[in-house]
């Protein structure tokens, strides 16, 4: 029986979500060098990609967070996602900005969250954490329980996984690193050589180097 990570995965890399080019890395934001890349906006414009990734999300959080009060989507690619999830379970929903807004009331929070509240947050991509927990402490600082975060998928960094670690928040993914590329080998997308190379890169990105 397949596992949830091996079958969204599979679902990712065959809408080209995400793209793996070991000799022909692309530039992230922060400016380093990867042979990964990893869009799951892309799943919104597929119904039933977007509806499994509703659906799944939505079970995860009953499951582990049966407390949960409300949904928070951090900004901007896990908005879409969380408004989907928190409408699947009847529950309010908000979403945190990476800045306060220049204008008229500022707001870092838009929506309403009442202290005390306990808040799932919704993630579309974890890498190295910094945005998403930065969301959580916006949250905590409106008096609500960040109680976990539930996000499409993670690279698995070390750092990502010591910052949640230190910052007391249990994260879960659809799927992961791990998961993506022993797929992406199964099906011939690359080969068993590109593997260590990957590794090699996910092992210390900010200086690798092909």
């Amino acid at each position: 029986m397949k596992t949830l990570e091996k079958i969204f995965a599979a679902k990712l890399l065959k809408v080209k979500a995400i793209k793996l080019q070991p000799t022909n890395p692309f530039t992230w934001a922060s400016g380093w060098k990867s042979p990964f890349y990893c869009d799951n906006r892309k799943t919104l414009s597929y119904p039933e990609l977007r509806s499994f990734v509703k659906i799944e999300t939505a079970r995860i959080i009953l499951e582990r967070f049966p407390e949960v009060d409300a949904i928070a989507g951090v900004a901007t690619g896990a908005i879409p996602q969380g408004a989907l999830v928190a409408d699947e379970l009847a529950l309010p929903f908000v979403y945190v900005r990476s800045k306060p807004k220049d204008h008229g009331l500022e707001n870092l929070i838009e929506g309403e969250l009442r202290p005390g509240m306990k808040v799932v947050v919704v993630e579309d991509l974890i890498s190295t954490g910094g945005s998403s927990l930065k969301a959580v402490e916006a949250i905590r600082n409106n008096a609500c329980d960040v109680i976990g975060m539930v996000a499409a998928y993670t690279y698995s960094f070390d750092v990502a996984t010591k910052a949640f670690k230190d910052a007391g928040v249990e994260l879960i993914t659809l799927t992961n690193y791990e998961a993506v590329v022993a797929e992406a080998l199964r099906i011939g997308y690359i080969k068993e050589g590109d593997v260590e190379l990957l590794n090699e890169w996910r092992r210390d990105p900010a200086h690798w180097k092909i």
